[in-house]
């Protein structure tokens, strides 16, 4: 008895030992204990220290800028990825279904997707004016063709053997899109929603930086105006934790609710 206790304990010391590795705060310490370490070496305008950033995220909460920031630039990444979901989920099912419309937009596709949505801001800027439908064009651009592209490739992957299996058991084509096709393709499909998440929250500091009168772009951008060094820091940390949670907040839905699709 003494002996299997014992192995039990060893048992679920590893599995601690193996969660805190997996989670990676031993990583995190590490970049803390680096970058301390290098903060001594310089000046605050240079390189501030992590608790020269933890203090000026506590000023920038408590005076409440960096929370009308924060909210300014997640608005403005889910109108422009919301819409570029809208838009590029049917689209991308419409090209990839049909062989002719693919052949067609394909060429279009491959010129377009590769010009990034920061060329296009002083077009977009003449179009759409200096206010908040600019930036969420420019969200929706780069957003939109990682989300197209990802679910016309789900589309055209499909198993033809079970697209033809159904054709040849009665289904209608409709019936074969609803229940082969779109399922084959969901998990493409929610990829690129991720990808495109990414490219919203990139592109929208980016466009803050360029143009904006606020948001987290625009904090990192105004934190050399006031030699304040540790002001883009916190920006920088908000942005990345922003990033972070909203992935992994993507991800737990999508388990959730697709995981009978094969996301994991």
């Amino acid at each position: 008895m003494a002996k299997e206790e014992k192995k039990q304990k060893s048992r679920s010391s590893e599995n601690i030992g193996q969660r805190i590795f997996k989670c990676g705060v031993i990583s995190w310490a590490i970049i803390l204990v680096v970058w301390g370490l290098g903060s001594l070496a310089y000046d605050d305008y240079f390189l501030p220290s992590p608790k020269e950033t933890i203090d000026s995220l506590i000023i920038l909460v408590q005076d409440g800028t960096l929370w009308a920031d924060f909210v300014a630039s997640i608005s403005r990444v889910a109108k422009g990825w919301a819409l570029a979901v809208v838009f590029g989920v049917p689209l991308g099912l419409l090209v990839g279904s049909f062989k002719p419309v693919r052949y067609l937009v394909e060429p279009i596709l491959s010129f377009f997707r590769f010009v990034p949505a920061i060329a296009l801001t002083t077009l977009f800027l003449m179009w759409f004016g200096v206010g908040e439908e600019s930036k969420v064009a420019l969200i929706f651009y780069a957003s939109f063709f990682a989300i197209f592209v990802n679910t016309i490739a789900g589309v055209v992957s499909t198993d033809q053997s079970l697209v033809e299996a159904a054709s040849c058991m009665g289904a209608k084509k409709a019936r074969v899109f609803f229940t082969v096709i779109l399922p084959s393709a969901v998990a493409n499909i929610f990829t690129g929603i991720r990808l495109g998440l990414s490219s919203s929250i990139l592109t929208v500091i980016a466009a803050e930086m360029l143009v904006g009168s606020d948001g987290l772009g625009y904090l990192i951008q105004s934190s050399k105006l006031y030699y304040r060094t540790s002001w883009a820091f916190a920006g920088i940390v908000t942005l990345a934790l922003l990033g972070f949670i909203a992935d992994r907040l993507l991800q737990f839905i999508g388990r959730k609710k697709l995981g009978h699709y094969g996301l994991k």
